[in-house]
């Protein structure tokens, strides 16, 4: 196939992608301004919110490696069809149900949707790596699935927001379930499978090793949300043994010709660094979705703090942040032209950490509330786009999906774990004081906004160890420069 007929090809599959990635924003945007509405309907405490998002982090830490190394194996086109269905599945019972344990359940469930972009961005770069300067081709595609998924983010929040005002909240969880149902045809009739499969043996050990591990250290921090969890000896048992399981996980992925997950990727200092920055970041772009949503709702004449905005309200919020997270991923390549990559993703980190830490004094009124996510979400759109294309150039070919799988995964783990620490100070106040009604404690949102702003400036420290090379494209081209090109036209 001639180079004009394969970038044409590649091209109608990053249209059809770019849709899949819309609704993947959604997905992320639509639900945040109703968390309240959705504890009011369950009669649950807001703190109990961060239930969900811990266990669709869990388990979306748990099937992305494992997605992602089946793509490779099978073909990424299936593994995305595979994705796709059971998220649609989970989205129709939500709906349904005024059951917590279902409704967590299905919720968690939902977290299949993680996969698509690892899937996504493995699945280009398979097309694109014979090409001529296949890093910035994909770092093109990469920014445009980025921008899709920012702009379905942004309609999501502002749609659920004004939706959830005026309509009953069950026809309110319906509309998500339906677009989730028209991306799985689109995906099976727009989207070519990957032109080559590695094939070999799944390895079933090492799934089973780092799933016990998961559910290990995220099962005891949630064991410590309960009453006495704190001072109960079998939370702290349950942690100890997850973070032990890492070890004869590390060393039966080494012994593997063919492992779940290369663990050797992680000495690499190209992806290494990446990784535990992913880590970092997950902590805030993830774990403090809820706390911050739960927050604006929260009525200061009752409290003595929060907003007390609508559902609308807080969905402006949230817009805001995503269009600040779209300008971030545009300012990045300028910027980085001026300095370099890595400068540029080391400011980006230090300006997520100086949103979050803005917070401490400065949260009592709306603006200043929409100020701090602005300057968080300038610095988040440049790590969202940078960190998943600097791991796919610079993974082997043949572990592209894996690459850019475990970026989001360690990423999700950062989240999860932060999840489960935050529900737990949103449940407890400091210094005696109680937590009253069905409001988290405002000790606890001190908290959430400490632990992220430390995170991320922690995540600036360790960029400085990572190679030039990481956020170049393999012809020397920086990979971020060409994000600017894709979402601008």
């Amino acid at each position: 196939m001639s180079r004009t007929a394969t970038l044409g090809a590649l091209v109608a599959v990053v249209g059809f992608l770019a849709f899949v990635e819309f609704t993947s924003g959604v997905l992320q945007g639509y639900y945040t301004p109703m968390l309240s509405d959705i504890a009011r309907h369950l009669g649950i405490h807001d703190a109990d919110v961060n239930w969900f998002e811990g266990a669709q982090l869990m388990l979306s830490a748990l099937v992305v490696p494992a997605f992602a190394k089946l793509g490779d194996m099978i073909g990424r086109k299936r593994m995305l069809l595979v994705s796709t269905a059971l998220t649609a599945i989970a989205a129709f019972v939500l709906p349904f149900t005024a059951t917590f344990g279902v409704f967590l359940v299905a919720w968690a469930l939902m977290g299949f949707y993680v996969v698509w972009l690892p899937l996504e961005i493995a699945l280009i770069w398979s097309r694109a790596r014979r090409i001529e300067g296949s890093s910035a081709i994909t770092a093109k595609a990469a920014g445009i699935l980025v921008a899709a998924l920012e702009g379905g983010a942004i309609i999501g929040a502002l749609v659920g927001g004004a939706l959830v005002d005026v309509l009953p909240l069950t026809v309110v969880l319906l509309v998500p379930a339906v677009l989730i149902a028209a991306c799985f045809f689109v995906i099976l009739f727009g989207v070519q499978e990957s032109p080559e499969k590695t094939g070999g043996a799944f390895d079933t050990v090492g799934l089973v090793l780092i799933s016990l591990s998961l559910i290990g250290l995220t099962g005891g921090l949630s064991l410590l949300r309960l009453p006495g969890g704190v001072a109960n000896p079998l939370s702290w048992i349950v942690i100890a043994v997850g973070v032990l399981i890492v070890v004869p996980f590390v060393l039966w992925e080494l012994r593997q010709q063919d492992p779940l997950i290369d663990v050797r990727m992680f000495r690499s200092p190209a992806l290494g660094p990446v990784f535990l920055t992913a880590g970092l970041f997950g902590v805030s772009v993830l774990g403090a979705q809820a706390p911050l949503s739960t927050f604006a709702r929260t009525d200061p004449s009752v409290y003595g703090y929060g907003l007390g905005t609508t559902g609308f309200q807080t969905s402006l919020i949230i817009g805001l942040y995503l269009i600040a997270m779209i300008a971030g991923a545009l300012l990045f390549p300028l910027i980085a032209r001026l300095a370099t990559p890595r400068v540029t993703l080391i400011g980006a980190s230090v300006l997520v950490g100086a949103g979050f830490l803005l917070f401490l004094p400065f949260h009592g009124a709306y603006l200043q509330v929409v100020t701090n996510m602005i300057v968080v979400g300038i610095g988040s759109g440049a790590l969202v786009a940078a960190l998943p294309a600097a791991a796919a150039s610079a993974a082997p070919h043949t572990q592209t999906g894996v690459a850019t799988g475990l970026t989001n995964s360690v990423k999700t783990v950062g989240g999860a774990i932060a999840s489960c620490v935050f529900g737990i100070a949103l449940m407890h106040a400091v210094a005696g004081s109680a937590t009253t009604g069905t409001a988290g404690s405002f000790s606890g949102y001190v908290t959430v906004w400490v632990v992220c702003g430390v995170t991320a400036l922690a995540a600036a420290v360790l960029l400085l160890f990572v190679p030039k090379q990481a956020f170049t494209d393999r012809a020397g081209h920086p990979a971020g420069e060409d994000v600017i090109d894709a979402v601008a036209g």
